[in-house]
């Protein structure tokens, strides 16, 4: 993929404001992240404590994602009228906030509804982050920083389950979510102080025709569609393998604890290595090829996984997690990029990827729940399979079309 010429020079590499930049953008994914998941490893405690379906308990991911989801198509266009750091700001200290209040709601109703706020005011920040990227980073960085970025929401993925896990069985699950909460606080302080304020931003008026507009562009162009059903599929995959693995791990012949089973996540450590080498890797080969391979290391993984022998199930876990996190952080950043190629509005573009993106999550992550009750990890197997093969035809679908529009 080749980044668009820039008409003004923004933070390079070895610039004070370029590590600020990519350390607070490192932050914010991580809080973000962690407080996005942190019930996810929670879920085999919260179906006994409220007595209720291994379905059900992946609503408390699930709802968060898809009230995430749906702010994500007006929070992009709001930032381009009111600005990036605004939005990004106010999601990151209202998450810690609702984090802090879902961890006392006292039944699985008020969790449920504390989950979905935070899914709406948690969207800031993915709403915006790339589109920053994009206009404050010189655009022989951009893809570099979106892959230091992505990065850091794999660490928050792995820090929200990990951390929620070894709290859970010291201190109960309650005192394991506020913790993840107080982190996303300690978080928001430090993004504050660090993140440089726009210099590029130019502000649009939000209207309502100018956004509608800009939709149909944004779906009438092949590229951005078949991107969009790459996040959905590829986040859907990943979402369902993590959170059936839970109840699989907390089963015979396993039959680990919280704690232990979170030790797990560890693997997404090499989804944040993988996801910054991948960003790098654009530089010398078309976005095209570096996702595919992602996504052909996705699917590997997910075949490992269907081994009975622990160390290789973890393995398998580490490749679903090095493909995945590479994949979509060359893919957030073909959107920015075919986007300002086209002149389609890099917020709207990535509102609308990210829409799908979550989407994907909170529909798939719930069907893990009802393949693992049916059919057990076989079952789990070829839902996330067959998703990750369909992705592969889009990403060819998306290369062709790009070619074609040059």
């Amino acid at each position: 993929m080749t980044a668009p010429a820039s008409t003004s020079r923004g933070h390079r590499p070895g610039e004070s404001a370029y590590r600020n930049t990519t350390v607070a953008l490192f932050l914010a994914g991580l809080a973000t992240f962690a407080t996005l998941y942190c019930t996810q490893p929670l879920l085999p405690v919260l179906g006994e404590v409220f007595s209720i379906t291994p379905a059900q308990t992946a609503l408390s991911v699930s709802v968060t994602t898809l009230a995430l989801g749906g702010a994500l198509l007006f929070l992009g266009p709001v930032s381009d009228a009111v600005g990036r750091t605004n939005v990004m700001l106010t999601s990151l200290f209202a998450s810690a906030v609702l984090t802090l209040v879902s961890a006392v709601s006292p039944t699985w109703h008020l969790l449920l509804a504390s989950r979905a706020l935070l899914g709406l005011c948690v969207a800031g920040l993915p709403a915006v982050a790339v589109a920053y990227l994009r206009e404050e980073i010189d655009a022989s960085a951009a893809s570099r920083a979106t892959g230091l970025y992505i990065g850091g929401t794999a660490l928050g993925g792995m820090s929200g389950r990990l951390v929620t896990g070894a709290l859970a069985d010291l201190f109960g699950w309650r005192s394991a979510i506020a913790g993840i909460g107080l982190l996303a606080l300690a978080c928001a302080v430090a993004v504050w102080l660090l993140l440089p304020r726009s210099r590029h931003f130019v502000a649009q008026p939000l209207s309502p025709a100018t956004l509608t507009r800009k939709t149909l562009d944004l779906l009438g162009n092949r590229v951005q569609l078949a991107l969009m059903g790459v996040g959905f599929l590829g986040m859907g995959a990943f979402v369902a393998c993590f959170n059936a693995m839970g109840f699989r791990l907390a089963a015979p012949p396993y039959e680990l604890s919280v704690g232990v089973a979170g030790l797990v996540f560890l693997v997404y450590a090499l989804g944040s290595w993988s996801s910054a080498r991948a960003g790098r890797a654009t530089e010398r080969h078309p976005a095209s090829t570096v996702v595919l391979g992602g996504l052909g290391l996705h699917l590997g993984g997910i075949a490992l996984t269907a081994a009975r022998q622990l160390p290789l199930v973890v393995l398998g876990l580490a490749l679903v997690s090095v493909g995945f996190f590479a994949a979509h952080g060359v893919a957030s950043a073909w959107v920015s990029a075919n986007a300002v190629e086209n002149r389609l509005g890099t917020g709207q573009a990535a509102s609308l990827y990210l829409f799908a993106y979550y989407l994907g999550s909170s529909t798939a992550g719930t069907a893990a729940g009802w393949a693992w009750s049916r059919w057990a990890w076989p079952g789990v197997t070829v839902l996330t399979g067959g998703l990750i093969a369909a992705a592969l035809l889009l990403v060819l679908l998306a290369d062709r079309a790009g070619r074609r529009s040059r």
